[in-house]
Order: structure tokens, then sequence, then C-alpha cells
């Protein structure tokens, strides 16, 4: 098993420590695997494994356990037999869960670990149970960095960092798809399971959808305008060519619940002068490229749009903050944020003529500040990198591997 050290660090930091530890993230983008090494790091510091329950509640063993109550009466008994840290892994399954949860951090002893997949776990969900009593962790799939390192893992051989970059532009970051070495249509098709099984159970199933081609089709649509701003009555509009009239206001739940079950994330616009967020031309990215492939297809014209998801999916794994710039009536792609320090980027393919890197440069020169300005290109131009008015330009290979 490959360790992600992100994630295992923030939660070996808290061991013991009065908090509810949860790792939140998509399907199959390795939460199980870091929560069953983090059992293996409890062992390895002394602790008996009869004092840890590791329970899957995806596993047939445990699928019988759906309600409050049995949640609760098998807390009862794995406390009676002298558990004291539980690692509960796809805790949403159970209605109720935060109640039982909340009922055991309640007992004394216990360090409580969690996983889901779905965003009600994370923090404005859980205010009214778990203030001030929990940590939350957002587990992306493999950023670059995490890809490189399955990739020499499995065998693979990575001395072409720029080779194994546009490898990972294509297949994305799942842990299965990584420590593969399956053909691209293999790799598609391992992802469209994925997706199929997160619609079906976590959407379709769940929320008792009448017509799943309807909501199929509000996922292409975002997915055809990953990186551009739209609206639900952009979606609407589309769909009423189509002849399939959806109304903005069920529009608006299909996307609410698709950003529940993590397929996709809302990235707001962050106004630099007024200093306010704002509510309009917000932009959506998915929680991995490849899902794009597996629903979508390939095409050219996507790349735009793909090179900001990638830039977004690294500065959130990495812990940063990320809205959208708006500086008057221009465009910042991202304004990112931690440590309470702040970074503006600009993405493009790449740069080979004055319109080109004007259009890329001039947002950032309006902006008056001492904080670093970068242009994030695929590759570099015929002219080579340049820099103007303080703003770098740099590879985004260069940049995601520097941050």
């Amino acid at each position: 098993m490959i360790s992600r050290p992100l994630y295992l660090e923030k939660l070996e930091s808290y061991i013991d420590k009065p908090f509810i530890k949860i790792l939140v993230g998509v399907r199959r983008a390795g939460k199980s695997s870091i929560l069953e090494q983090m059992r293996d790091i409890l062992i390895s510091k002394g602790v008996e494994e009869t004092k840890i329950a590791h329970i899957n509640f995806d596993s047939l063993e445990y699928t019988d356990i759906r309600e409050k109550s049995q949640l609760v009466e098998l807390e009862k008994k794995l406390l009676k037999s002298g558990v004291h840290y539980f690692l509960f892994d796809e805790v949403q399954n159970i209605d109720h869960w935060d109640e039982a949860i909340s009922a055991l951090y309640a007992e004394k002893n216990v360090d409580i670990y969690l996983t889901g997949s779905n965003s009600k776990l994370l923090s404005s969900e859980l205010s009214t149970f778990f203030t001030g009593r929990y940590v939350d962790i957002y587990v992306s799939t493999l950023n670059f960095k995490e890809y490189l390192d399955f990739r020499k893992a499995s065998g693979a051989d990575i001395s072409n960092t720029g080779a194994v970059f546009s490898e990972y532009l294509k297949r994305g970051g799942f842990p299965s798809i990584a420590i593969s070495d399956q053909t691209q249509s293999q790799d598609d098709e391992e992802v469209s399971d994925i997706y199929s099984s997160i619609i079906y159970r976590d959407l379709v199933e769940r929320k008792s959808i009448r017509n799943p081609e309807l909501l199929s089709r509000v996922v292409r649509f975002i997915m055809d305008n990953v990186g551009s701003t739209f609206s639900a009555k952009s979606i609407s509009d589309y769909l009423k060519n189509e002849k399939l009239p959806l109304s903005q206001e069920t529009i608006y739940k299909y996307v609410n619940w698709l950003e529940e079950a993590l397929i996709v994330r809302r990235v707001k616009r962050y106004d630099l002068r007024g200093k306010v967020q704002l509510k309009t031309d917000e932009k959506f990215y998915l929680s991995d490229v490849s899902l794009l492939y597996a629903v979508n297809g390939r095409s050219d014209s996507y790349l735009p749009g793909i090179l900001e998801n990638l830039v977004y999916h690294e500065l959130i794994s990495k812990g940063y903050d990320a809205s959208i710039g708006k500086f008057g009536d221009k465009e910042i792609d991202f304004v990112a944020e931690k440590d309470h320090k702040r970074i503006y980027l600009q993405v493009c393919t790449k740069i080979d003529d004055k319109k080109t890197e004007d259009r890329e440069f001039s947002p950032l020169e309006d902006i008056q500040d001492n904080y670093p300005k970068y242009v994030l290109v695929l590759e570099e131009g015929k002219l080579g990198p340049r820099s103007r008015g303080g703003i770098e330009e740099i590879t985004i290979m260069d940049f995601i591997l520097s941050i």
C-alpha cells in the first residue's frame, strides 16, 4: 500500500487529541487506504489491535447497519470490548450518523476517525453536533507529485517528468489508475464505472430521481463547460433546445446534489476591489479530470478547461482556498490563499504572440499589491518564458511541483 503523507501526517498530529477526525472525498479517491494506513500507524505506536475498531460500512459484513439505533448498539458493543480508537469508513451510509457519533464522542476515552463520500460531512453541515470538536480534511484524487510517487512505486520509469505529466493529464488521479498500466480505453472504462456508481448509488437511488437521463444531461453540460462561467438558466436553455425541458429550480437541485456527491466543486467569484464574494457567474470544476473523458470523451477543445481544472485540483490538494478573481471588468483565473498569504494565477496553453501575452498579463498588472503573480502555461511559447511587471511566466508542471 502506497503512503500518502499529505493526509497521514495531518491525521497523525491529531492522535488522541479531543477532535473527531473526518476525511471527505469523492469515491475511490483513496480515503479507505488512508484510514487503513492510519490503523497501521496506531499499531506501530504500540496500540493493541483489540483497542482499534476499523469498520467499512460499504462492506458486505456491515450492510445491515443503516439506522442510527443500529450504529449506537454497535458502538456500545465495541466500547464494552475495550475499543478506544474508532475508525469508521463511509459513515454517511447510516441515517443520522452524526447523532450516533456525537453520542460516542460524549463517552470518555475515545478517539474517532471517519471517512465519507458526501460533502455533508464537510464543516458547514456539522455545526449542529460537532462545533469546535472536529477537524475535516478534504481528500483529493492524486495530485501530480502523488501520481509520480504512485507510478514509481508501481515500477514505472518516471525519469522523464514531462512525459509523466502529459500522461497524468490524460489519465487523471484516481489511485487505482495510477498503479495500473492499462490502455486509455481501459482507464476510461474504469472511471466510467466509478462515475456510474456515484450517480446511481449516491444520487438516483438515494434522491429517488425519476429521470436519470436528465441528470446525465446536466452533468454533460457542466463537463462541456469546465472552466467557463454559467448559470442554471444557460443549462435550462440548452435542454430546451434539446427538447428536454427542465426547470431552473430542478437544475439547481441537481447541481447541489452533484456537489454533495463531490463529483463537482463550486468555485465562487471574489471581487478584489470590493473585497466581497459574489453570488453570480460561478464556475464548477471536476473532482478529477478523468471523469470528463469517461463521460464526454476526449477533445482538444477541452484542453483550456482541463488545465484550469488541474491547477484548481492542485491548489485544493495542497490546502489552498481558491476563488475566481474579479477586478473591474477583468477576470483572474485564481486567487489562492493559504496561511494568510495570497497568490494570483492566470492559466493558458502557451503564449506565442503579443495579443495573447497582453490578455494573460494585463489583468494581473492591474492589481497593485505585493503578492506573487504568475501566468501558468502548459508549454513555453517560441519566445520562451517571460517576466513582465513582476509577473512571472512558468509552466504548469513546474508551478505545481513547487507549491
